[in-house]
């Protein structure tokens, strides 16, 4: 099946049938890979055990994760333009294949940490692919319903790994998070020979190297230093942490002024021309950290703050990811038959009032009311993520589906990054601090028994949450200007 053929037209059953089996093999693939992301969650607390490191420490393996997918994402609309879809498919998920073996056999928290790197090489390249797949196989009036499985696995993929987490480390060592992804990794290769078709254009566009160098930089030098600023020793006076940020921002500037000034862009930021795919750009950017933020420190909180064991605090974080794997595809058909505006604005108004009851949690809340609070949650991500993207990319060209899809994901997992970075910085700021005002000494390590570590947890956690809600009242505000996108003609 050409290019073309499969994006003109209304789909008839023919159509569909030869789409699905692509659709499936993309959604399997892609759900695993992604899972990883927040799969480690829950099992922080025994790996920090284990390995003996901090919070600062452990919560790279999430960080490094999405920021990997967040560099080489910008690469992947080069590497569209060079592969075909099925080459550069089979490859991401071999990749993440790999990496998932490392992973299970690593003896120390580098080699972990290594393989962490090696698996979102793989979902790095994946998740592009699926996107503009995707976006050439489906015309714009059913494309809703056919993101709405993609935001199945956005979304229900992250919100359940913790929960998958708790049940498999309640009898099973932390390795077999990765020894049991594998056999369904592998599938997920087999799946994708066999029915995985080219459906994009291999155009070998011209490979700029410096784009490269910079964009790398950029979004390292950016979610790195803000990382640094939940060390015990670090903060805004520290070089270290201004430094990269201002190397970061120098470094991505300068990227977009290449592009803009290219006359073959990596990444055509000409996208942003698009009012409606701007929006949505800062909407998911603002979501997905407020995403990616409470499903690590919701686990962290249960575990150590109000002493669940790994299974409980899984539990809890199931009817969310239950419920948010729901609505996804729900969300897509909605959108198709009334538009954005009436999923994304309403949806904004409840994270702001969930982000606001998430600032007072504390040791005596209650399990069932943060299932509410995470249920509720779930309901409002899946009404602003997959509406407002599908609404931008809407509104740009087929030639520009590439660009708008690596940027999208890149500033997803980019802003995931660094939203785990500063909500964790807040909260280990916000615990020293209350430390300090209880006349602990910062410098001297609190150990997990000691009466003060919870409540200051605690009320680190809460900190956290506060600067969440700031964000959730921005993302209501640009909810305010959202418009059903014009297609364009070519």
């Amino acid at each position: 099946m050409n290019s073309t053929s499969a994006a003109a037209g209304s789909p008839n059953a023919t159509e569909n049938l030869k789409r699905l089996p692509i659709l499936i093999a993309l959604v399997i693939g892609a759900f695993f890979s992604i899972l990883n992301e927040t799969l480690l969650n829950v099992a922080y607390v025994r790996l920090m055990e284990d390995f003996q490191v901090a919070y600062t420490t452990v919560q790279w393996l999430s960080t490094s994760y999405m920021l990997v997918v967040g560099i080489l994402v910008p690469v992947s609309a080069l590497l569209i333009g060079w592969l075909t879809t099925r080459q550069m498919f089979i490859g991401a998920l071999s990749l993440f294949t790999l990496g998932t073996l490392v992973c299970a056999l690593s003896p120390d928290f580098s080699i972990l940490l290594g393989g962490r790197v090696i698996q979102a090489l793989g979902t790095g390249l994946m998740l592009p692919v699926m996107m503009n797949t995707i976006l050439v196989l489906y015309p714009p009036e059913n494309r809703g319903a056919a993101m709405g499985s993609i935001g199945l696995v956005i979304m229900f993929a992250p919100a359940i790994g913790p929960t998958l987490s708790g049940l498999i480390l309640e009898s099973l060592d932390w390795r077999w998070l990765f020894w049991l992804v594998l056999p369904f990794a592998a599938l997920s290769i087999l799946i994708a020979w066999i029915y995985m078709r080219n459906v994009t254009d291999v155009t070998k566009p011209r490979i700029d190297v410096l784009s490269i160098l910079l964009s790398t930089v950029a979004f390292g030098g950016i979610v790195y230093g803000f990382s640094t600023l939940g060390k015990p020793d670090k903060g805004w006076e520290s070089p270290e942490v201004y430094l990269t940020v201002i190397s970061g921002i120098v470094c991505l500037l300068l990227f977009v002024l290449v592009q803009l000034r290219s006359k073959e862009p990596m990444l055509d930021f000409r996208v942003f021309r698009t009012p409606m795919f701007s929006l949505a750009t800062i909407l998911i950017i603002i979501v997905m950290m407020s995403l990616f933020s409470t499903l690590l420190l919701l686990p962290i909180l249960m575990q150590q703050g109000m002493l669940m064991t790994a299974f409980a605090a899984g539990l809890v974080l199931l009817p969310g990811g239950i419920l948010n794997g729901f609505l996804s595809p729900v969300t897509g058909k909605l959108f198709d038959k009334f538009g954005p505006r009436a999923l994304v604005i309403p949806g904004a108004a409840l994270l702001v009032l969930v982000m606001w009851l998430f600032t007072r949690i504390d040791l005596e809340t209650s399990k069932s009311m943060i299932i509410l609070l995470h249920c509720l949650m779930s309901i409002s991500l899946s009404m602003i993520i997959m509406p407002a993207q599908t609404n931008g990319l809407n509104g740009l060209s087929r030639s520009h589906y590439p660009h708008g899809t690596a940027i999208n994901n890149t500033l997803q997992q980019v802003s995931g990054a660094l939203g785990i970075a500063i909500f964790f910085g807040i909260m280990t700021s916000g615990q020293n601090r209350f430390l300090e005002e209880a006349g602990h000494s910062a410098g001297t390590p609190l150990d997990v028994t000691n009466p003060l570590f919870a409540p200051s947890l605690s009320a680190g956690v809460s900190e956290s949450f506060k600067f969440g809600l700031i964000f959730a009242v921005i993302a209501l505000v640009v909810a305010l200007f959202i418009r059903k996108s014009e297609v364009p003609k070519s």
